[in-house]
């Protein structure tokens, strides 16, 4: 991928996405170190490209690397490349990943996977720039932007001995947080149509508009995979739909049906009138009380100021639906 749109491929209206891209915006001007975090799925390596793109390098190039794929005993090697004869198969020298993004960004995906080996090796790097191949006598110097992403908690894997506090500090220069989509409101439906409409272009398909208990289902589910579940889910659903409407008819894993419409809105039919209107009552409930929490970042009070309704009302509805307000909160 060598641009990005202006808009950096981005969509989302919510208040918490909102702030983070404007962060994110301040972060790309300033040419430091950076650490994303974020639930697996929530869009990592797309906030890295947009501060490649949006910052001092975009006309470098953008590496990217999963620190998870790398088996312990190849990470300096793809990192630092090697010299000839370092080992057996090494018959020619080899520049690493390093090398490849100078003038440029290296993006470290999970980078907590790293083995202190590994850490060791990417920490010295990161002090002063400089580094060794493999079986190499010469150091070498790299002018390379690093952006590091992880889906853990850093503060806890230092408290129990697997990742280096000075490593994390230097990765920490500058630190963006993306939020999870089940607390980014009205944004997955916004993502939805537009899974439709990409699939739609890239299939040669008529474009069809969302049913109204898919758009219900949308705002209730958890979305523990985020926003690649949902790319995945919508898309499947689109190209096995024979129907005007996309109508989503599978319930989600025991885990998760807690955060979900009544499943007998799939079936709506099998309601006489007044099951029915209750039904669909309930979930506009349930999707307007998903949006006062993206708006007010998880803020009860602030949800019953915008709501026009008192705080422990809310507070009632909120207990009602099964909603927590700290999983809206972000840093």
């Amino acid at each position: 991928m060598s641009s990005l749109p202006k808009d950096n491929g981005f969509i989302g209206e919510s208040v918490a996405f909102q702030e983070m891209l404007s962060i994110l915006a301040r972060v790309a001007r300033y040419d430091t170190t950076v650490l994303i975090s974020g639930e697996t799925g929530s869009g990592k390596e797309m906030a890295a490209r947009a501060i490649h793109y949006q910052g001092q390098r975009r006309n470098g190039p953008f590496i990217p690397v999963n620190c998870g794929a790398l088996p312990d005993h190849l990470v300096e090697n793809e990192l630092f490349g090697h010299a000839r004869g370092a080992y057996t198969d090494a018959r020619e020298s080899q520049i690493g990943l390093i090398a490849q993004a100078e003038g440029g960004t290296l993006f470290l995906d999970e980078v907590d996977t790293l083995t202190a080996k590994a850490q060791v090796s990417l920490l010295r790097f990161l002090q002063d720039g400089q580094y060794r191949r493999l079986g190499g006598s010469l150091i070498e110097k790299a002018d390379v932007r690093v952006v590091a992403a992880c889906n853990s908690d850093l503060s806890q894997a230092i408290d129990q001995g697997v990742f280096r506090a000075d490593l994390y500090y230097r990765l920490a220069a500058m630190e963006l947080q993306v939020p999870p989509l089940r607390a980014r409101g009205q944004d997955a439906v916004l993502l939805a149509r537009h899974v439709v409409a990409e699939a739609a272009r890239q299939y040669h398909l008529a474009v069809k508009e969302l049913h109204a208990d898919t758009v219900h289902w949308l705002l209730g589910y958890a979305w523990p995979g985020n926003v690649r579940e949902l790319q995945n889910r919508i898309q499947r659903e689109f190209l096995l739909c024979e129907e005007p409407e996309i109508r989503v008819r599978e319930t989600a894993p025991d885990s998760d049906r807690r955060q979900q419409p009544d499943r007998r809105l799939a079936c709506p039919t099998t309601l006489n009138f007044n099951e029915a209107k209750q039904q669909v009552l309930q979930a506009f409930e349930r999707g307007q009380l998903l949006r006062l929490m993206s708006e007010s970042a998880g803020n009860v009070s602030s949800a019953a100021r915008l709501a026009g309704k008192e705080r422990r009302a809310l507070g009632k509805l909120l207990k009602k639906h099964g909603i927590a307000p700290e999983n809206f909160r972000h840093s």
